[in-house]
Formats: C-alpha cells, sequence, structure tokens
C-alpha cells in the first residue's frame, strides 16, 4: 500500500478515532463502529471471485472491490487453534487450544497447561471484553472450543449464541460424524436447543444473527455491536440445498491438474501473487487426473462441482447478511472482516480407517446421492492443493497451504478502491485491531495474575501510514501442532512437516519462496541457527509442549 493511500485511509479511520477519543460516554457508543466478522469453515487460498476463482462469489467479491484484500494473511492450520487465536489475539497454547478439540486421558499433554481443550483462564476473550465496554455480542456458527456450559459462547462473553459445538456436522441435520459423538450439539444463549431439521445450515445461521442483531438494535439502538458469523461452510461434508445441486455441472469435467494451473494463472493476473511465481509440483501421494478411470474422473468432478455450489451458496447468503445490514440502516457503520480460518481441506472421513465403519454405515456416497443429506463427501487433498495452487500442501499442515488465507476488510473506515495488501498479516492481529478501534484497553476488568499479554498488533497504525508495516523484522510468532510446526521472523520462515519418521527442521524464504521449494537451512546456517534459538526461547515463554 502507497503512503499516499495509507493517508487516504487515515481519513476515514481516523474520523473514527477522533470520534472516540472527543465524545462523552453516550457518543462515543454512537460513533464506535459496529464489528461484523464472517468466518468461512476450509475455504481455499484461491477459492474466492476475487482471489481468482472460477466459482461465482459476486457479493464477496463486492465486499473486495469496495475494501481492501490481504495476500499474506495467516492462520493456524485448523479450525478450532485458529479461533482460538482470533477470539484471544494470543498463541493457541496460551488460549488452550494447543491440540484441535483437545487431548485424550492416555496422552501424555492430558491435564497439561496449554491442552485444555477450550478458551483457558490465560486470555480475556474478544466478547467478553468488547461486551465489558458497551458492545452487543453475537455468533451464530460452529464453536469448537470447549462443549461444557462453563466453556460455550455464553461464558465467554456473547450475549446471544446460537452454536453448533463439534467442529463439523449434517448440514441439514443434528446427525453426527463421529462414533463417540454421533449427535451434533447446538446451544441457544447458553441453553440446549434443536437444530431445525431439513434446513440448511448456512441458512439457519444467517438467520438467526440478523435476529440478534435486529433485536439488539431495537433494544438498545446507541449499542454498537460485534457479530460473529461462524459459518460451516464450505467444510464437509459437501452438501447444499436441492436448487445448488447442479449449478456447475460439467465445470470441473477438466480435471484437478487442469483447474489447479487455471487457478494459478488467475492469481497472477488478479495481482494475488507475483508474476514470476513457478507452479509447484503436484504431490506424489495424488494420483495424475489422466490416469484415473472415466468413472472415477466423473465422481471426482461431483466433488468439486458440490464444493464450488457451497461456496456459491455462501456468498448468497452472506449478501442476504450484508442487505439486512443495509437495510436496517447499520451497513455505513460496521467494519466487515471476511476471512477463512485455514487451508483447503484435504480430510476423507468417508474413508478413512479410524472414521468410516461409523459414517459408512449411515451415510452413501453413490453418484446420485452426492450432495444431498444422506451423503457424506470430501474432496480430498486432490482439490484441496488447487485450492492452495501457490503453496506446500494444505489444511494440517504448518506450510503455507495450511495457514495462508484469504481476507478482506470493508466497510466503516476502509477505502473503497479494492487494493490488495501485502504485508504480513496474522489471526493474532484482528483482536489488537477491534480493540484500537473500539477504545477497548486489554485486558480490562476481568485481568487475572494469569491474564498473558496480547501477541499481534493492531494493524490501524500501517492503515493510517504511520507505521511502515504491520509487524517489523523483529517480530517472531510460531506454533506447533500434531507435530507440524513454523516460526516465522521476517521474511523466514521454520518449518516442520510431522508426518514423517523422521521430521526435521527446513528454513525457507516465504516471500521469495512462497511454495517452499528450496530449503536453505544449509545455505543460509547463520539464519537457521538464529531462528531455531528464538523459536526454542519461543516455546519456553509460552509452555509448548513438544511431542516425544
Amino acid at each position: 500500500m502507497t503512503l499516499s493511500m495509507r493517508t487516504v485511509l487515515f481519513s476515514g479511520l481516523g474520523l473514527i478515532l477522533l470520534g472516540i477519543f472527543s465524545c462523552e460516554e453516550k457518543k462515543k457508543a454512537e460513533t464506535r463502529p459496529n464489528i461484523l466478522l464472517i468466518v468461512a469453515d476450509d475455504l481455499g487460498y484461491s477459492d474466492l471471485g476475487c482471489f481468482g476463482s472460477d466459482i461465482r462469489t459476486p457479493n464477496i467479491d463486492r465486499l473486495a472491490a469496495h475494501g481492501l484484500r490481504f495476500s499474506r494473511f495467516h492462520t493456524a492450520p485448523m479450525c478450532a487453534p485458529t479461533r482460538a487465536m482470533l477470539l484471544t489475539g494470543n498463541n493457541n497454547h496460551v488460549a488452550g487450544m494447543g491440540n484441535q478439540s483437545g487431548v485424550r486421558p492416555t496422552s501424555p499433554m492430558y491435564g497439561k497447561q496449554g491442552y485444555e481443550g477450550h478458551l483457558s483462564d490465560r486470555i480475556i476473550p474478544v466478547p467478553a471484553l468488547l461486551k465489558e465496554s458497551g458492545y452487543q455480542t453475537y455468533m451464530a456458527g460452529k464453536w469448537h472450543l470447549g462443549k461444557e456450559i462453563e466453556n460455550g459462547p455464553k461464558a465467554k462473553g456473547f450475549d446471544r449464541s446460537y452454536a453448533l459445538l463439534q467442529g463439523a456436522a449434517n448440514h441439514f441435520n443434528n446427525i453426527g460424524i463421529e462414533a463417540d459423538d454421533t449427535l451434533s450439539t447446538y446451544r441457544e444463549d447458553g441453553q440446549p436447543t434443536e437444530y431445525p431439521q431439513g434446513v440448511y445450515s448456512t441458512d439457519v445461521y444467517t438467520r438467526k444473527l440478523m435476529q440478534f442483531i435486529k433485536e439488539g438494535k431495537d433494544n438498545a439502538p446507541d449499542q454498537p455491536f460485534f457479530a460473529f458469523a461462524a459459518y460451516t461452510s464450505p467444510h464437509w461434508p459437501l452438501q447444499v440445498p436441492d436448487d445448488y445441486l447442479d449449478r456447475y455441472a460439467g465445470d470441473y469435467d477438466m480435471g484437478y491438474d487442469s483447474l489447479r494451473t487455471l487457478r494459478f494463472n488467475s492469481l497472477k493476473e488478479a495481482g494475488i501473487i507475483s508474476q514470476d511465481l513457478p507452479l509447484r509440483p503436484r504431490l506424489d501421494q495424488i494420483t495424475p487426473w489422466d490416469s484415473l478411470s472415466n468413472e472415477d474422473k466423473r465422481l471426482e468432478a461431483r466433488k468439486m462441482e458440490l464444493y464450488a455450489a457451497m461456496i456459491d451458496n455462501l456468498d448468497y447468503h452472506v449478501g442476504q447478511l450484508l442487505q439486512f445490514l443495509k437495510e436496517e440502516g447499520l451497513y455505513e457503520n460496521t467494519l466487515i472482516v471476511f476471512m477463512a480460518d485455514n487451508g483447503a481441506a484435504d480430510e476423507d472421513f468417508y474413508n478413512e480407517e479410524w472414521s468410516r465403519d461409523y459414517i459408512q454405515s449411515r451415510y452413501t456416497n453413490v453418484l446420485d446421492s452426492m450432495g444431498r443429506a444422506s451423503s457424506f463427501v470430501s474432496y480430498g487433498p486432490q482439490w484441496a492443493q488447487t485450492g492452495t495452487a501457490p503453496f506446500d500442501r494444505f489444511k494440517g499442515f504448518a506450510t503455507e497451504g495450511g495457514i495462508s488465507a484469504p481476507l478482506i476488510l470493508s466497510g466503516k473506515g476502509i477505502p473503497e478502491t479494492g487494493e490488495i495488501i501485502h504485508e504480513y498479516f496474522t489471526v493474532l492481529d484482528l483482536a489488537p485491531t477491534f480493540y484500537e478501534l473500539a477504545d477497548v484497553e486489554y485486558p480490562g476488568q476481568s485481568a487475572t495474575k494469569k491474564t498473558r499479554p496480547l501477541l499481534g498488533n493492531s494493524i490501524l497504525p500501517y492503515l493510517q501510514g504511520s507505521s511502515a508495516t504491520i509487524h517489523d523484522e523483529n517480530y517472531g510468532h510460531g506454533l506447533i501442532h500434531r507435530g507440524h510446526l513454523f516460526y516465522r521472523k521476517g521474511d523466514w520462515k521454520l518449518v516442520q512437516i510431522g508426518e514423517v519418521e523422521e521430521p526435521k527442521l527446513m528454513l525457507f524464504n516465504v516471500v521469495t519462496d512462497p511454495g517452499e521449494t528450496n530449503d536453505l537451512a544449509e545455505g543460509e546456517k547463520e539464519k537457521f541457527d538464529e531462528l531455531v534459538k528464538e523459536w526454542k526461547a519461543y516455546i519456553k515463554t509460552h509452555n509448548i509442549i513438544l511431542p516425544k
């Protein structure tokens, strides 16, 4: 972003901040922006039209055209750790999610700090602090941060909530997806509630969130709101309403190899990635498209048709939500954040050894049923690698394909330029940004001696032009999850892939080599040793337990 553009942006955001700091309490409540946080579950880096996709996302694209896109936004490699970091501004271990959904009693990490499986007592959640400062707080959708009432949305600061407690669910009913969790659990405002059978999840969550915002506005029109739309789309199982089943029929008969090349080139044309980047080779475990039988090609193409239809449907509901804000006179004072929670998903529970007996006893994936409530389709690593075209791998890995995600800022105070921002920006930076916009001092009145400081930076100084970067070259950030780890400082990144017999640390310059193709651990020994030393200190500071 140029200095002049950031000066223009300051004139928008500066008006908010000047209003905040110069007015009395009631006036401050009127001028502080609403915040709408929209999270798409497992959306790939290149799955939006404004990020070079073939999928039709006109409403999200309009947000980008009248806002800012971030090409180097980074998350955790899986859902729950990202959500913990998003709602706390802290490391996933500090926040209590050192492992997705906690750990079993047989694990050596069971009962250890950092592996609670819910938000810890070492952080102050975003909704709790904003609520304390006068915001109304709402969420609808996926929680995945603790099933117990004391760890649910209501206990963590949401005034109103309609929450799926697990990490995924059937999109039309409450049939669970795991043998030890046979029914999906929903709570509304902390109380058990029934899922409306036969209604599509994205529709349910959108309507609930609009209901909460409407009722809040009617009851307290001067209060700003923080609303979290935690969609489960396009997370598997890939299911869509009947009128979406054939919207992309035939569009992916070209196969995943060709689509991956098209997506890669479209990202370049859109200005998201550099023109001189090479396309990484296909992963060895993925069968070349031309080697598949005609029957397998049809089944594979159908998976991608359904995935695209889910995103198309998600875009429609984002449009419904935005139109509602306009009709209620709330849009002009609302900052909108749209993001994905990690890289594209490669899991395939229907065929994985540990889950397939349970899943296949309840669902069928014959061609005619695919996409309906009776099917349980995932699109697998072959299509996930397409969604993360510039990068290595996908969800679950600490490589760029697992932690690079699309993010859009639009609405209140954001210039309507459609500009692409190439600054390094992480999920940890959103909480501090929200607090600065809301004129809130962390950690607030609920702090204890256990409360840890924020690890992210507000992006407002960068957007206002008072800082040349969001993070300077000395900022270090990392995590480990299921043996996959990264530690990043400036342009440099340590990476470990945990699913090999002898995992090793690698070093990449992820600005010049975002595909992580050239390990520089030997060639840049001084830089490698520097980051290893910092990573070890980071582990100690944040009480991270390394797997043995």
